[in-house]
């Protein structure tokens, strides 16, 4: 009988770690204050739930039952090192951490996210690396998620990973949240990691949804921690806006059979109109500061994607398109120009963008659903249908799948 519930304990197990690893781990960094320690811990404590749960089943406070059985591995694991008297201390702490908590099954959890961020986003590190380490340990995606949101391989990021966290120790880079006067060097960085948190959560690259909410609700928690913080950035403000507009849609992203619909196909009265006023004021405010920036561009384009008539301004998207290149000169946006393009009425010249885009999005699944679709708009039966096979293969998650293969379907009919 136990052995029929393994796979509904691993679901749980993997769910729970899949929520909660950014608090889990912020908590464990700063009490341990040592990155590679506090990972090893939380891995053995995820190992123990396996066998613990399966006797004892799940319980009632699953992530407070982590953490403290993580605490304890840690302790372990210092002892085990050569180095225990330069770690009595640590010890010590842990240990009286681990004798309050005994009577308590459920610890509290200090929300340290936003300390991670920072860590993880320090100038120490290469820009692309903070980018992967933060979504690796706050957003808890797979190092082959990873890997595939940056087009990489999933053995380079593995060892991109593996050197940032042994450089973190090494150089002992700082838990914290840095002074006002430091963030210009790190915003950046921390705007990317939250905003490709989000574009994780509101696509995933894997399972059955086309949304993972807890990755959503994760990224909008941060950006609006980070603007009680420091307010009035323009940047920070774009972001926010951004994410409240486009989140605003996540329940017309699924048709209730298990697949995805597209956006001029939702059901707008579905769609969270308070949340896009409300991102709407944010970007007003952000506009008027007169300090332009991509997440602002962003969330004007979000914006026209999002009125309640359904009518949408295609010209003025391509021209924000245009604008958002000069910010960030990336395939990514090139190809959302093209699509803007297209829908525009200029079909030629987004299929002739598609085409030089082909090289350096070959791993990229929206280029290909892009590219099938206006090249069955344009008569291109065949090449339509080899583009929808490749991003049909390239979707992770079931419901694109299904959308795709829906679409892909009707070509001809």
């Amino acid at each position: 009988m136990a052995d029929e519930n393994r796979p509904d304990l691993y679901m749980q197990l993997d769910q729970v770690i899949r929520e909660d690893r950014g608090r889990l781990l912020s908590a464990l960094v700063a009490a341990l204050g040592d990155f590679e320690l506090a990972e090893d811990a939380l891995s053995d404590a995820v190992e123990s739930a396996l066998t613990h749960w399966k006797r004892s089943g799940v319980p009632e406070n699953p992530v407070g039952w982590l953490l403290k059985v993580a605490r304890r591995k840690a302790i372990d694991r210092i002892r085990r090192v050569k180095r225990f008297q330069s770690k009595s201390r640590e010890i010590a702490l842990l240990a009286a951490m681990d004798e309050m908590e005994a009577n308590e099954p459920t610890p509290a959890i200090p929300d340290e996210r936003l300390r991670l961020v920072f860590t993880c986003c320090h100038p120490a590190l290469e820009p692309k690396t903070r980018v992967a380490l933060t979504l690796r340990t706050l957003g808890g995606l797979t190092t082959g998620e990873i890997a595939r949101a940056f087009l990489d391989t999933e053995t380079a990021m593995g060892q991109r990973l593996s050197r940032a966290r042994k450089k973190i120790s090494r150089a002992g880079i700082p838990y914290a949240v840095p002074g006002q006067e430091l963030w210009g060097e790190r915003l950046g960085s921390v705007l990317a990691v939250i905003y490709l948190i989000f574009n994780e959560g509101y696509g995933a690259s894997f399972g059955d949804s086309p949304v993972r909410l807890g990755l959503c609700g994760e990224a909008v928690f941060l950006i609006r921690l980070l603007n009680e913080l420091k307010p009035d950035e323009p940047e920070s403000e774009g972001l926010l806006a951004l994410l409240l507009i486009t989140h605003a849609r996540w329940r017309a992203r699924g048709d209730g059979q298990g697949s995805s619909v597209a956006l001029e196909d939702q059901d707008r009265n579905n769609w969270d109109h308070d949340a896009i006023a409300q991102g709407r004021e944010i970007l007003d405010r952000a506009v008027a500061r007169a300090s332009p920036g991509p997440y602002q561009i962003k969330a004007a384009i979000s914006s026209l994607h999002s009125n309640a008539d359904g009518v949408t301004d295609w010209a003025q998207i391509a021209m924000l398109y245009d604008r958002l290149l000069e910010f960030e000169p990336t395939p990514i946006v090139a190809l959302n120009r093209a699509t803007a393009r297209a829908e525009n009425g200029h079909m030629d010249q987004a299929l002739s963008d598609l085409e030089q885009l082909a090289e350096p999005l070959d791993q990229y699944q929206p280029f290909h659903a892009a590219q099938a679709e206006y090249l069955a708009r344009s008569g291109q039966i065949r090449g339509a249908l080899s583009a929808y096979d490749r991003a049909i293969e390239l979707a992770g998650n079931t419901a694109d799948k299904k959308f795709l293969r829906d679409r892909k379907a009707h070509l001809g009919h």
